[in-house]
């Protein structure tokens, strides 16, 4: 079961205090347990490539991360870099303000715009908050990336005081249908959660806890 399940996890680490011994320690365990990805704030992808471009790991990382507040081209800027450096996915966080204000033009202009320069190099992930929005809002936000082309939708940052729950993650399966990816962050640390979300419609478990998921241990430290 623990092989299955490495294969569901970007094996995570986004703190703002991260050093390069976390993010060693991180790339040894996403080799040694086959996770699907790394995931790290872009200051590191360069590095996780080099150390991961002959395994089956992945290098993921986060575009306008946490707030989602910058810029179109500040966005489509670091999908570019990241994916120069290494990244085959990135996880972009929308525009959560313009999303509360009924601008659906302006955030599925956004979401397009990281889908067009990320287009067959990497898989967009849409970070959609669920904690700072209200059902009726995180519907409009999976549909709108759906339209956008993105190839998942995620939950949370896990910075926003929130995190994965089934609810959500039932919704939001609802909302994409089959054609999309569904990732669950922020919270998952231990395997029963894991095996909830997955059981709710994820394919992807963000969490730092992915060690002790695999290993069956429950209780772990969230990212």
């Amino acid at each position: 079961m623990g092989k299955e399940l490495a294969k569901y996890i970007d094996h995570t680490q986004l703190k703002p205090e991260t050093t390069k011994d976390k993010v060693k320690q991180i790339v040894q365990e996403a080799r040694e347990n086959h996770f699907a990805s790394v995931c790290v704030n872009p200051y590191w992808v360069s590095y996780c490539y080099d150390q991961l471009k002959n395994t089956d790991v992945k290098v993921c990382t986060v575009i306008g991360f946490p707030l989602g507040a910058t810029t179109t081209e500040t966005k489509v800027f670091e999908t570019k870099q990241a994916i120069r450096d290494g990244a085959t996915e990135v996880d972009m966080v929308i525009n959560v303000g313009e999303l509360k204000l009924n601008d659906d033009t302006a955030v599925k202009r956004d979401i397009e715009a990281v889908v067009s320069a990320a287009k067959g190099q990497a898989l967009v992930k849409v970070i959609i908050e669920t904690s700072l929005l209200t059902d009726e809002e995180k519907v409009r936000a999976c549909k709108l990336a759906k339209e956008a082309g993105a190839d998942f939708v995620k939950t949370s940052t896990g910075f926003s005081g929130g995190g994965a729950s089934v609810e959500d993650i039932k919704l939001m399966r609802k909302t994409v249908g089959n054609d999309m990816g569904v990732k669950a962050s922020g919270g998952v640390r231990d395997l029963t959660a894991t095996k909830e979300m997955i059981a709710a419609g994820a394919t992807r478990i963000g969490a730092s806890a992915g060690v002790d998921i695999i290993a069956g241990n429950e209780g772990s430290s969230d990212y």
